[in-house]
C-alpha cells in the first residue's frame, strides 16, 4: 500500500533518527511483560478503567457523548442504550471487549476489519460492515461555520482494492521481519487515508490500532486508554495526519509527522502504565500523589466518584481534601454545586495568562 513500500520500510535515515524511541518501546515492552506475569488487584483495576476512558473518548472524538455515569454503566454494567449517541457506544464497548477478549484468534483481513465497524453500529438500522457507497471527504469545521476540506481519500470504485491491497502490504511486511513499531502506524495512515466507510473510520482506525498492537506484543492498551491519549491532543493528532497525508495518492507522502506521534503516544502510554501500576501499589504517603495524577489525566469535568474510580482504597474524606487544596493552589475549579458538582482543570497556559493581570 502506500505508506508500506519499500523506500519508506528501508529508509536508513528514518531508523538512524529514531532507534533511540524504538529502543525505548522496546525496554517498556519487556517490563511489561515481567508485571503482566502476575494478575494483581492493580492490573484488574486498570483494565476496568482502560475500557471505560476508551470507550468515552474514543467516541467523544467524534462528537459522540454522553454523562460519564452513563457510560460506567453502559460498559460495566451492560445497560441498554437510550438513544442514538449510547447506542453507538454501547456497540464500541462490544468491538472493544471483542478486542480484549478474542484479539489471539482474530486474523487480520478484510473480514475482521468490517466485522469491527459493523459491531459498532450493531445497534442501530445502518449498514454497518460495508464498505461506503458515495465518496467520501475529511473535513475541518471552523467555529463560524465554514469548512474546508482536510483531505479527499480513495473513491468508492476504488476501495475494495485498496483495502486488500492494504491488508496484503500488511502481512507481507509483518511475515518479512519488519519492524512491527512502524509497520503498524503505516498501516493505520493508510486506512485513514483509504477512509472505507461512509461513517465511524476513526474509532475503527482506534480498534484497528489496538488489535495491530496486541498482535505485536504490545498490550498496554489494556490497562491505559491509548483513545484518551489520542483524545488529550486532538489538535496535534488531526493536524499530523494532515501533514502525512499530502502527496498520499503518489506515494510522496511524508511518514515522519504521523509515526513520530505515534511511537510518543506508545511512551506516553507505557510512562503511565508504569507509574499508575506503582502508585496503586505504594503506601498511604503516596495517596496524595495518586489523587493529583487522577486528576491531570482528565480531559473534561469531572466528578469525585470518578477519581474515586481511580483511587481504590482511597477515601473521598481525603479525595474532597486534595481537590480543595489543588482549588486553592488554582490548579482546578468547581462547576455547580451540590450532588451534581463537578471539577475542571485549569491548563497552565491559562494560568500563566491569570498571573499576568
Amino acid at each position: 500500500m502506500n505508506s508500506l513500500q519499500p523506500k519508506f520500510m528501508d529508509d536508513p535515515k528514518l531508523f538512524v533518527k529514531h532507534s533511540t524511541t524504538l529502543r525505548v518501546i522496546g525496554e517498556f515492552k519487556g517490563r511489561q511483560d515481567i508485571l503482566l506475569g502476575v494478575e494483581t488487584e492493580a492490573l484488574q483495576t486498570l483494565r476496568k478503567l482502560a475500557i471505560i476512558e476508551s470507550t468515552e473518548s474514543s467516541n467523544r472524538l467524534e462528537g459522540i457523548v454522553t454523562t460519564h455515569e452513563r457510560i460506567k454503566d453502559i460498559v460495566l454494567k451492560s445497560s441498554a442504550p437510550r438513544n442514538r449517541s449510547e447506542q453507538e457506544i454501547a456497540g464500541y464497548r462490544d468491538a472493544l471487549h471483542n478486542i480484549h477478549e478474542n484479539w489471539l484468534t482474530m486474523d487480520i483481513n478484510t473480514h475482521i476489519i468490517k466485522e469491527l465497524h459493523n459491531t459498532i453500529y450493531r445497534f442501530l438500522p445502518l449498514e454497518g460492515g460495508e464498505w461506503k457507497k458515495t465518496d467520501n471527504v475529511i473535513l475541518e469545521k471552523y467555529t463560524d461555520g465554514s469548512m474546508r476540506v482536510r483531505f479527499r481519500p480513495v473513491s468508492v470504485e476504488k476501495t475494495p482494492a485498496a483495502m486488500e491491497n492494504l491488508i496484503l502490504a500488511y502481512q507481507d511486511a509483518i511475515n518479512s521481519g519488519m519492524e512491527p513499531l512502524l509497520v503498524i502506524p503505516l498501516s493505520i495512515l493508510d486506512f485513514l487515508c483509504i477512509h472505507p466507510f461512509s461513517d465511524g473510520n476513526g474509532r475503527v482506525a482506534r480498534l484497528l490500532t489496538l488489535l495491530l498492537l496486541y498482535k505485536a506484543g504490545y498490550q498496554v492498551g489494556k490497562f491505559i486508554s491509548l483513545e484518551r491519549i489520542f483524545e488529550s491532543s486532538k489538535e496535534s493528532y488531526y493536524e499530523i495526519l494532515e501533514a502525512s497525508s499530502i502527496g498520499w495518492h503518489d506515494g510522496n507522502h511524508n511518514i515522519i509527522p504521523w509515526t513520530t506521534y505515534f511511537w510518543g503516544v506508545m511512551i506516553a502510554a507505557y510512562k503511565e502504565f508504569e507509574d499508575r501500576v506503582g502508585s496503586i501499589k505504594r503506601t498511604y504517603g503516596s495517596k496524595t500523589e495518586m489523587i493529583q495524577q487522577a486528576v491531570e489525566r482528565k480531559i473534561s469535568p469531572f466528578s469525585i466518584s470518578e477519581i474515586e474510580d481511580e483511587c481504590p482504597g482511597i477515601s473521598r474524606v481525603m479525595i474532597k481534601t486534595v481537590l480543595r487544596r489543588m482549588r486553592d493552589e488554582g490548579k482546578i475549579r468547581s462547576i455547580g454545586v451540590g450532588r451534581g458538582a463537578k471539577w475542571v482543570r485549569i491548563s497552565s497556559r491559562n494560568m500563566k495568562k491569570n498571573e499576568g493581570l
